[in-house]
């Protein structure tokens, strides 16, 4: 069964600019500069609607990169739990306000500075976390919704803060995007 928008969520997706096509993230944190993302509606357009919608609201604003795994990616995107204040033991499992997507799976492949939708077991559970890839990781395509590509900033994702152990759980004070815009 499908999850129906509320009055409030389709009023504010309805805000939108016609055409997100990219997103600049601003980091800091060990990583300090700006990242800028292109956005592929034409792959996934149900995703790249949740980000912009997310980026726009200012929900991504003074999210963590809670899980860093060297030689694979960066996660961030909890913006219930991850967010400067939250609550960092839980951070990884939370997600927006806004109901899971159906996965928009595509034969774009996993390279270094693709930007995935992380999700749980069921496919359509991504929601508002994404990561961004510092190597290629052919074992997620068709696996994972590809949403975009980093096209500038690369050198700041990969001074992005590690994490520690299998789970890549960052300890301490993680790298944050302190602000995230729409751009068109």
């Amino acid at each position: 069964m499908r999850n129906l928008l509320t009055a409030t969520a389709l009023a504010g997706l309805m805000a939108l600019p016609a055409h997100a096509t990219g997103l600049d993230i601003e980091i800091a944190g060990e990583a300090n500069g700006t990242v800028h993302i292109d956005l592929f509606e034409d792959v996934a357009p149900q995703h790249v609607e949740r980000i912009a919608k997310l980026a726009a609201d200012g929900a991504y604003d003074d999210v963590y990169f809670h899980r860093v795994i060297e030689g694979f990616m960066a996660q961030t995107g909890d913006v219930e739990f991850a967010k400067v204040g939250g609550n960092m033991a839980r951070a990884g499992t939370g997600g927006s306000d806004l109901p899971d997507l159906p996965a928009e799976f595509s034969d774009r492949p996993f390279e270094r500075g693709t930007v995935g939708m992380a999700r749980a077991a069921n496919p359509d559970s991504a929601n508002s976390q994404f990561f961004i890839m510092f190597a290629p990781g052919p074992f997620l395509n068709g696996d994972y919704t590809v949403v975009g590509q980093v096209t500038e900033g690369m050198e700041v994702i990969d001074a992005i803060k590690r994490g520690q152990g299998q789970s890549g759980a960052v300890t301490g004070e993680p790298d944050r995007m302190v602000k995230v815009t729409v751009t068109d």
